[in-house]
């Protein structure tokens, strides 16, 4: 009889569900609790029926509590094997095999602390009984109590160096005390045991890829496909590493994982995405038109007019943002890249309306007061775009391009001295590194100073 544990709430890196895991149950001993040795109270950390092994029958009433224990245990009535167990403890103290099915009962009976004593002290009695220290960590594992999981698991995985389950529970504990590279370890062993156990390939080739090793985890993914051609995680690991690497078969991987699982949306964006920086626009659009069935998400609607403005249609750009931006009026992202498209067609009203409303939302990004800048500048409001350059000093210190629009600005509004002083700002910080822009301040500050020359 085993009873199965699910280990819930596994860290993310961990590709495949934590499943099947069960208690192992010890061999019942072949004689009497008082000539039992540790070897004889000794299993493997496969699951096997207690009742399995062949028992003599002795004149011995300790004999029929232990069978009496049993019966209820396989018929699940745990609360009535307490009772015969401990009668049987009572006159058998150290008698290890009784410990520990007294501790597989409190695990049945969800009595964590009680079963945990209780599979230390079988443990302590018979240090070479690897199920007592398998499902001690377990237990651990199962009450999220990781780090002290990692003892007895290390203990198991010494006493059944050939058992690939030990390892793997180890794995998991390292894992979720934070001990990636303990984990990783664990599952290289595991691998060398099972090389096709796809939880460890997938585990060590996202550790390769959040690692900065995306070649490493490449390898490691190719493996999980060859290992099981319809699983998803191994496409999605792939994608992800050859992504990584900019190489264009990420989208044959992308393609392969969103045939498999289409509902992942996140999945369904970056792919996109790529089409879209392999110039592959046109696809991209069919694959968004493909997934939004008609109902686009904002989301979706943003990645259209991203499409749409990489194809320099500026239009349906701003059709695009205007129907994102009635769906959520309060996102300054959106509204700040609406301005910025109204200003690629020069309509000016309209991108300070929407600038305004992103920084009213987020007041904080500079990128919307430049793009403010640009607007005043361009529909020639040089006082307000001198104000919102004072504005944006705030945020950074102004660089050349910032001082040569000022200096525009000045000279328009007829301001020479800081038109001037703004010229020599520009030309020292640029270093002539825009020729025209140096050319043109070199010879306004020759106009302005005679001018300036001329006043006194």
């Amino acid at each position: 009889m085993t009873r199965s544990i699910f280990l819930k709430n596994t860290p993310r890196i961990i590709s495949c569900a934590l499943s099947g895991l069960c208690f192992v149950v010890a061999q019942h001993p072949a004689s009497k609790p008082d000539d039992a040795s540790p070897s004889q109270a000794q299993t493997s950390a496969k699951p096997k029926a207690s009742g399995q092994s062949t028992r003599q029958k002795l004149a011995n009433p300790l004999n029929d509590l232990l069978d009496e224990a049993q019966r209820d245990i396989d018929q699940n009535q745990f609360e009535a094997a307490i009772t015969p167990l401990q009668k049987v403890l009572a006159d058998q103290p150290d008698f290890a095999y009784g410990h520990f099915q007294l501790a597989y009962v409190f695990t049945a009976l969800k009595k964590s602390k009680e079963a945990q004593a209780e599979y230390q002290r079988a443990a302590a009695l018979d240090p070479k009984m690897s199920a007592a220290y398998v499902n001690l960590g377990m237990l651990h594992l199962d009450n999220r109590e990781d780090a002290a999981a990692v003892a007895p698991l290390r203990k198991a995985v010494e006493l059944l160096p050939a058992e690939s389950r030990p390892r793997y529970l180890l794995a998991v504990a390292l894992d979720r005390s934070g001990d990636r590279a303990g984990a990783a370890e664990a599952f290289e062993g595991l691998l060398h045991l099972d090389p096709n156990d796809i939880t460890a390939i997938d585990y060590l080739g996202w550790m390769n890829l959040h690692s900065g090793k995306p070649a490493e985890a490449e390898a490691r993914f190719r493996r999980a496909v060859e290992v099981q051609p319809k699983g998803a995680d191994g496409f999605r690991g792939l994608a992800e590493s050859l992504e990584a690497q900019k190489k264009p078969e990420a989208v044959t991987a992308y393609r392969q994982y969103l045939e498999l699982k289409p509902t992942d949306t996140a999945a369904h964006a970056r792919f996109i995405r790529l089409l879209m920086d392999q110039g592959q626009n046109d696809e991209a659009l069919a694959e968004l038109d493909r997934t939004d069935g008609g109902k686009p998400s904002v989301g979706s609607l943003k990645l259209r007019a991203d499409i749409q403005i990489a194809q320099k249609k500026w239009e349906d750009a701003i059709a695009t943002l205007r129907q994102a931006a009635a769906l959520a009026p309060t996102d300054a992202q959106l509204r700040g890249g609406l301005g910025r498209t109204y200003l690629q067609v020069r309509d000016f009203p309209n991108a300070e309306k929407e600038l305004k409303a992103a920084i009213q939302l987020d007041a904080n990004k500079v990128d919307y007061w430049k793009d403010l800048s640009t607007s005043y500048y361009l529909s020639k409001n040089y006082p307000a775009t001198l104000a919102v350059l004072d504005r944006i000093d705030k945020f950074e210190t102004p660089g050349a391009g910032s001082w040569f629009i000022r200096a525009l600005c000045y000279d328009s509004l007829n301001q020479p001295k800081p038109a001037l002083e703004a010229y020599q700002k520009f030309l020292e910080l640029d270093q002539n590194k825009n020729p025209d822009q140096v050319w043109q301040a070199g010879e306004r500050s020759k106009v302005l100073r005679r001018m300036l020359e001329g006043k006194k």
